[in-house]
């Protein structure tokens, strides 16, 4: 599928809090993305995903700090990159949309006046060419009457329009790397499928590689190629999309399979992962898993496994697999 357009090696992201604490939000995180690939990051909520895709954007605010790692982007290391170079690449080569419509748009400007502002800033457009393209970009993403759209303010529209304005101002300038995080959060199912199913179509169209950070094993299964499960920071397993869901090794991906409906048996309760992901800056010294797994051995809580293959393209980090799986 050719060079990877992303490629995370080794990935470190801290935070060093006031006191004096170390939160180890990203630890040693790898993927890479090939062009027109749709790679999912699943996980529960502080398992590292939107800090990742937060790491790969610059968008890493004090006391957080990358420490250690390559971020490359076609070939170009980003780490060391100056705010004024990552903001030259932000929205023109990679873009985000946020999880959050209402608070990552501006309320006191139109949507027309954002769209517009991300073209004449990368594109150098006339401020008429920028608005006709800015109306375009509406009726792209699937917007009636664009034309009047494009004057109104984010907290006029709904949900699932205000996401497809940042989908808008994301494509604007045709980015070869999308990155969604939780794309549809808050959002009805019907508005879901169509938000996901306008993503797929981008992607066709543009040639885009997506990066997709959620939680529903469900979306992996339609649109993504390939998945990367994270737990506490880490990479806990990793394969194609088909693999991962025929043969899946790790426990912790197993339990969030497990605690999807079914709709062809009856249940009165869903299953669920026993406990919680503990806190960035509590991590034990073995298995962060460990705590909660069902199979967990005594050198699980000393030592914390590494990340191995156990088929092709597919990696786990687990104890119960070793150099007799390969």
């Amino acid at each position: 599928m050719g060079t990877p357009i992303l490629d995370v090696k080794q990935l470190r992201t801290y935070f060093y809090l006031d006191d004096e604490k170390v939160a180890k939000a990203v630890d040693d995180v790898s993927f890479a993305i090939r062009p027109g690939e749709t790679v999912a990051i699943v996980g529960e909520s502080g398992s590292g995903k939107s800090m990742t895709a937060n790491s790969v954007m610059g968008l890493i605010g004090k006391p957080g700090k990358i420490v250690e790692g390559k971020i490359e982007l076609n070939g170009r290391e980003l780490t060391g990159l100056t705010e004024k170079q990552m903001t030259s690449i932000r929205g023109k080569e990679m873009a985000m949309i946020f999880q959050e419509p209402m608070t990552a748009l501006n309320p006191v400007f139109t949507v027309g006046n954002q769209i517009i502002e991300m073209l004449r800033k990368h594109k150098k457009m006339s401020k008429k060419l920028a608005r006709e393209q800015a109306i375009h970009l509406l009726e792209v993403v699937g917007i009636s009457r664009p034309d009047q759209i494009v004057d109104e303010y984010p907290h006029r529209l709904s949900g699932g329009m205000r996401q497809r304005v940042m989908i808008a101002i994301a494509i604007s300038c045709q980015p070869k790397l999308l990155i969604a995080d939780e794309p549809t959060t808050a959002l009805d199912v019907t508005i879901q499928a169509q938000i996901l199913a306008l993503l797929e179509d981008m992607r066709k169209k543009m040639d885009m590689s997506i990066l997709m950070i959620t939680h529903d094993l469900g979306v992996v299964s339609d649109y993504a190629d390939r998945v990367i499960v994270m737990y506490g920071g880490q990479v806990v397993e990793q394969s194609t999309t088909k693999e991962l869901l025929r043969n899946t090794k790790h426990p912790y991906t197993q339990g969030l399979l497990d605690s999807m409906p079914d709709l062809s048996t009856n249940v009165d309760r869903l299953k669920t992962v026993a406990g919680t992901v503990p806190a960035a800056t509590e991590f034990p010294e073995g298995c962060r898993f460990a705590s909660r797994c069902p199979f967990v051995m005594e050198k699980c809580v000393a030592t914390n496994p590494e990340l191995i293959e156990v088929g092709h393209g597919h990696q786990v980090r687990c104890h119960l697999y070793g150099e007799e799986t390969l």
